[in-house]
């Protein structure tokens, strides 16, 4: 894979390539630092917290209570900006389905008559936690999360994906206070946005909601991250205002409050530590937001990566036609088979 260097504000820099991710970062005393993190480490805690930490879904009129499927939710009545509203029981974004029971199998294919599913987690990822198969739904697999990570997590130790929660929770404080985590946090969103491969796969779960025969459902393995830019984009096409993508991006925090709580709750008690370069570490309100976007979501770190698109891309709309590759005509037909003038 050919090495990228992206500039992702004023101040950071993240370049990854077939060794590991290399940061150029600056410090609060002004200090430039640049240094190299195994993909291999950082790729795996993220992934990893991504299996461990469980939802606790009580947000909004639009949750699904799953039994066993975590951070759902039936994009039906957001209202877009032309005050038309997306219908309920079509679209449903939601965590891996690896643990639906009986009952969740029952209510996809009764309530959302599901005919796709859109899985964003990588071949080893998935493999680890497959999907339950339902009968009559078809499974598109679409990675987008960007190659240097991919190949982090594949060459991770064998015996890392049996790490309970306890194991899991002390890498992540680990991680939290160490700058260039910090700073390989804030730059994920960044790195998947202009991901030419994800882009691809985005504009293609586009295509594949707008030809479905029946209800969708799309997935990462916490519904949170990778599906919430996907959800984002299908947002995007269907003429929904950006506070409208940002609050049901944001929802993610409520499933997942009680994890992201307690894990806040160890940073603000720890007393700042030193990490590996010599350096000190970036304070608790660092490691607090570090925890925050592992464990939920960062609605910081998606706004400045919408602002990313606008600058980079002219608009979301333009990212949408342009990098995506789902034109003009295909978001009229997308509105026109999922949007209504009036509530179901």
């Amino acid at each position: 894979m050919n090495e990228e260097l992206q500039r992702i504000n004023r101040d950071d820099y993240v370049q990854t390539g077939e060794g590991g991710t290399s940061l150029t970062y600056n410090h609060k005393d002004g200090k430039t630092c640049q240094s190299k993190m195994k993909n291999e480490d950082f790729a795996t805690a993220i992934i990893l917290f991504a299996m461990t930490f469980s939802a606790q879904v009580a947000h909004s009129q639009r949750a699904i209570a799953f039994e066993g499927v975590e951070n759902a939710r039936d994009m039906g009545t957001l209202v877009m900006q032309d005050g038309q509203t997306i219908r309920m029981g079509m679209l449903v974004r939601s965590g891996c389905l690896a643990k639906a029971s009986e009952g969740d199998v029952a209510v996809l294919k009764e309530k959302y008559r599901l005919t796709d599913v859109f899985d964003f987690r990588f071949e080893a990822e998935a493999n680890a936690t497959p999907d339950r198969i339902i009968d009559g739904v078809s499974y598109t697999h679409l990675s987008t999360l960007p190659t240097a990570f991919i190949q982090g997590f594949s060459s991770s130790r064998p015996d890392s994906t049996r790490m309970d929660t306890r194991d899991m929770a002390a890498m992540l404080m680990k991680y939290a206070f160490d700058p260039k985590a910090q700073t390989m946090a804030r730059q994920l969103y960044p790195a998947i946005v202009t991901d030419s491969t994800a882009q691809h796969y985005y504009g293609e779960f586009l295509r594949g909601v707008l030809n479905a025969k029946g209800g969708v459902l799309w997935h990462c393995s916490q519904g949170k991250d990778r599906a919430g830019w996907a959800s984002a984009f299908l947002l995007a096409a269907l003429g929904a205002s950006r506070e409208t993508i940002v609050a049901d991006f944001d929802l993610s925090n409520q499933s997942y409050a009680p994890a992201v709580e307690a894990m806040t709750d160890k940073v603000k008690g720890k007393e700042r530590l030193r990490v590996g370069d010599g350096t000190s570490g970036m304070g608790s309100d660092e490691a607090v937001a570090f925890i925050r976007a592992m464990v939920g979501v960062s609605r910081e770190n998606f706004e400045a990566t919408l602002n990313l698109i606008d600058q980079r891309y002219g608009s979301l709309p333009g990212y949408i036609e342009n990098q995506l590759g789902f034109k003009k005509e295909e978001q009229q037909q997308l509105r026109l088979k999922y949007l209504t003038t009036k509530q179901d």
